[in-house]
């Protein structure tokens, strides 16, 4: 993560709000994953939700785009971008609460589509704060500072899940929930009472007089974008939803096997993190993105042409990089696109994984009804090869390839 003029682990630790972002994204990764994995266990043995219920609770996450961009336009229009990271902080460690103290099955459908789809957007504002910082004291490793402190979320997903199936088996799942809303709570502590500013790039303050079409018509290419990732992310539901069962009832696969199939992309996509963000800093991110497309198709090809473990590690190693271009870079090519609204950018993007996973769920179970598995996995490669088409046009148009230009460096913001 060092080049000869710029070491990113030298800039992170030199700046007191990297390093907490890093701290709090860390403890957000830990809070999220520690529990999803075990929500549908809790529907079903502690409010007696049928298997087909339970599997519709993470539809709950469509309402998440709609939060991610309502807040994202409310971060653009204030001064400090901590505040409203801290009432999503707030509103989530709540909505935890109140998932383990429900009582009936709708009740967590409710408090995932209002206050966890509020929660969600926290992260967005870390890093639309993490832009402003860049924007004012420009580094010359943007997509790399990013992508670290992006990392450290990566890196709370793959320690959660080994401590919250150990603490929900050891205490309960309720338990389990209120960890989980300390967790989330706990997300403010490394940032004190910092304050970030909004950076304001006088180009883009121009550009915010004009007309609302206008607006709308410059954030075409961040919708776009943000469409084309979605469609590459739906094989991921699918993955983690069909590949277990291929394995154990198809294939025979051990339980240690298949748990070393399934751990291995979290620990490769942690790992090429850092590298494709460099590549970003020198070929341009997108270009980057489109590589990243390329080999979550090729993923997608392996898991459905697989008749054996081999493949289905060639697949988790194509698949993490194509998340490890998504968490390195995705944040990054939105912020470029819609310069004028981080904070929107961020949001919008942010929430596109949880619209990815929700389609994912959809076409998986329709899929899986057609065509079995594991030929199911050729509906995510046909749609990824769309996206890929899709960038390839798109970086074409936009040719995105240096961090946003900005003025002489004002003074700092940070309080």
């Amino acid at each position: 993560m060092t080049s000869p003029r710029t070491s990113t682990v030298r800039i992170i630790l030199a700046s007191r709000f990297y390093r907490s972002a890093f701290a709090a994204l860390l403890l957000s990764g830990l809070a999220v994953s520690a529990t999803l994995p075990q929500l549908t266990l809790f529907l079903v043995r502690d409010l007696g939700a049928s298997y087909t219920v339970a599997g519709l609770y993470y539809v709950t996450n469509l309402a998440a785009p709609v939060a991610g961009f309502l807040l994202g336009r409310l971060s653009d229009r204030r001064e400090d971008r901590l505040g409203l990271f801290r009432v999503c902080a707030v509103v989530g460690a709540l909505g935890w609460l109140a998932m383990a103290l429900s009582t009936e099955v709708w009740m967590p459908f409710v408090i995932s589509a209002v206050a966890l789809s509020i929660s969600g957007a926290s992260m967005a504002q870390l890093f639309a704060a993490t832009r402003d910082e860049l924007s004012r004291q420009p580094t010359g490793a943007d997509n790399r500072i990013l992508s670290a402190v992006r990392m450290a979320f990566t890196a709370g997903w793959v320690l959660g899940p080994v401590l919250g199936s150990w603490l929900g088996s050891v205490v309960g799942l309720r338990p389990l929930l209120v960890a989980t809303a300390v967790l989330t709570l706990s997300q403010v502590l490394p940032l004190g009472g910092q304050r970030v500013l909004r950076f304001r790039h006088p180009g883009h303050e121009l550009a915010g007089t004009r007309s609302p079409r206008g607006s709308r018509r410059r954030m075409v290419p961040l919708l776009a974008f943000t469409g084309l990732c979605v469609l590459a992310m739906t094989g991921d539901t699918i993955k983690f939803g069909f590949l277990p069962l291929y394995m154990a009832d198809e294939l025979g696969v051990p339980d240690t096997v298949r748990g070393a199939v399934i751990a291995i992309q979290p620990l490769l996509e942690l790992t090429l993190m850092p590298f494709l963000a460099r590549f970003a800093d020198r070929y341009g991110p997108l270009k980057v993105m489109v590589f990243g497309l390329a080999l979550g198709v090729g993923a997608n090809l392996a898991f459905a042409t697989s008749t054996g473990v081999a493949g289905l590690f060639l697949g988790q190693l194509l698949a993490a990089g194509l998340w490890a271009a998504l968490g390195a870079l995705g944040v990054s090519i939105a912020q470029h696109l819609y310069p004028e609204g981080v904070g929107t950018a961020s949001g919008v993007f942010l929430s596109s994984m949880t619209l990815g996973a929700a389609t994912g769920g959809l076409i998986g179970g329709f899929g899986v009804a057609r065509l079995g598995l594991p030929e199911v996995f050729y509906v995510p490669a046909v749609l990824s090869a769309i996206a890929l088409v899709g960038l390839v046009v798109l970086e074409r148009r936009l040719r995105v390839r240096e961090p946003l230009a900005v003025p002489e460096p004002v003074a700092s913001g940070r309080r």
